[in-house]
């Protein structure tokens, strides 16, 4: 793991006083680097800490449960809102739209608890503009290979869309010296212990 606080890389150094609000941990990564089943390991860690759930364009996948997995939403009504200014942020990625409620998220903070988000780079970076004392994490693959591996053995996307995936891969782990700390999931519990050490000494302050 890779601490970035001192670095300069033009984010604050570190939230460390806090205001009343909940703070705000930023998990970033590409498509397949783990960042469903390590949240999802946060979250059992921490029972008090609320996700945010996104909304997306996209159509669900397998077992995803709207309100659960995502909120999924008409492209219509998401540009509406994009015009309402109701997006904490948003972006488009692979054809389709994600985003953040801003309406929710504040309601979550004001009442004093964290909240997780899994946001992409472009969205990391849009949100770091309205919560600039957010704590960023970058979660990265071993290798550009055994991302591929990962994607093609997830059997959900066509090669097309994975080939699609793995280019966006580099152009979001060009970016990770954005991030606070940097994860790579090369081993499970080793990247959980990784991720929960940082979200707790964060929250122990």
């Amino acid at each position: 793991m890779n601490d970035r606080r001192d670095r300069g890389f033009g984010l604050k150094p570190e939230p460390l006083i806090k205001d009343g609000r909940g703070r705000r941990f930023i998990i970033s990564g590409p498509s397949g680097t783990g960042k469903t089943t390590l949240c999802s390991a946060v979250l059992n860690r921490f029972p008090e800490m609320l996700f945010s759930v996104s909304y997306t364009t996209r159509k669900p996948r397998n077992e995803e449960k709207s309100g659960v997995d995502y909120h999924f939403i008409k492209k219509r009504d998401f540009k509406d809102k994009i015009k309402d200014g109701k997006w904490a942020e948003w972006a488009e990625v692979h054809g389709n739209y994600y985003g953040t409620s801003a309406q929710l998220l504040d309601k979550g903070l004001d009442s004093g608890r964290d909240i997780l988000l899994d946001i992409d780079v472009q969205g990391t970076i849009r949100l770091l503009e309205r919560y600039p004392e957010s704590v960023t994490i970058f979660l990265m693959p071993p290798s550009i290979e055994e991302l591929k591996r990962r994607l093609k053995f997830r059997d959900t996307d066509s090669g097309e869309v994975i080939a699609r995936r793995l280019e966006n891969a580099k152009m979001e782990m060009a970016k990770k010296n954005l991030y606070l700390h940097v994860i790579i999931n090369d081993q499970l519990p080793d990247a959980i212990g990784q991720l929960v050490a940082v979200i707790e000494n964060y929250r122990s302050k």
